[in-house]
């Protein structure tokens, strides 16, 4: 990368490294990558808040305990990325692939997950407060003690996730899977799970559900545990 003075904060198709990085927030501290590739840098610590990322590479970089508060993740590509202790607050991540990062202890304050995959992802202790997904997977993925009180939850794959201690009450799910997934001491009460999958729920479990409106179809699910015929 050349270091020719520039007050366009638009890089585009570059292999950027953390020094490339430093030289671009001293030019521009709003900056904008376009299809650029940082696979395996080391980003952490940096401020890079407001930046926005288009169609990037982020493969297993390491973001811990940088700035990137009001980021827009634009189709990036960023499995194993390393976000642990980040400040995300208010960042967009949309239609993007962070299969297996690492979000551990991260501030995800009104953060935005749409259509993104995130299989795997650990978003465990995480300061989390409104954040939102929407049409994302998140198959395998450590999300204990989250809340989505009162949430319209809309084509979420939650099969087989870590969702102990969740707070689902009066939550709406749309298209959702909760197939296999790890829901002790969770809560359902006023939720509506008429178009969930809950494949996998033993009887033994059903007490989960609490006060949550299910579908005749899934109650016969249920009783089928016990060899009963419903008919």
């Amino acid at each position: 990368m050349t270091d020719t003075p520039s007050t366009d904060p638009t890089t585009r198709g570059k292999k950027l490294s953390r020094e490339d990085l430093l030289t671009l927030i001293k030019r521009q501290p709003l900056g904008h990558l376009i299809d650029c590739d940082c696979d395996e840098s080391d980003l952490s610590n940096l401020d890079l808040a407001g930046w926005v990322f288009e169609r990037c590479s982020f493969r297993r970089v390491k973001f811990t305990g940088a700035r990137l508060e009001g980021t827009q993740w634009r189709s990036c590509r960023g499995g194993f990325a390393d976000f642990q202790g980040a400040d995300l607050a208010e960042a967009v991540f949309e239609a993007s692939d962070f299969n297996n990062g690492l979000f551990r202890r991260a501030t995800l304050t009104s953060t935005r997950f749409w259509g993104c995959k995130l299989t795997g992802a650990d978003l465990s202790e995480a300061r989390a407060m409104d954040i939102s997904f929407d049409e994302t997977l998140l198959i395998n993925a450590k999300l204990p003690g989250y809340s989505f009180r009162k949430q319209k939850l809309h084509k979420l794959d939650l099969s087989q996730a870590d969702l102990h201690g969740c707070d689902f009450r009066g939550a709406v799910f749309e298209d959702c899977s909760l197939r296999d997934a790890h829901l002790v001491d969770s809560r359902f009460e006023d939720a509506d799970l008429r178009s969930a999958d809950l494949g996998g729920l033993r009887l033994i479990d059903a007490r989960i559900f609490r006060g949550a409106t299910i579908s005749k179809e899934q109650a016969g699910q249920l009783l089928m545990e016990l060899g009963l015929n419903v008919r």
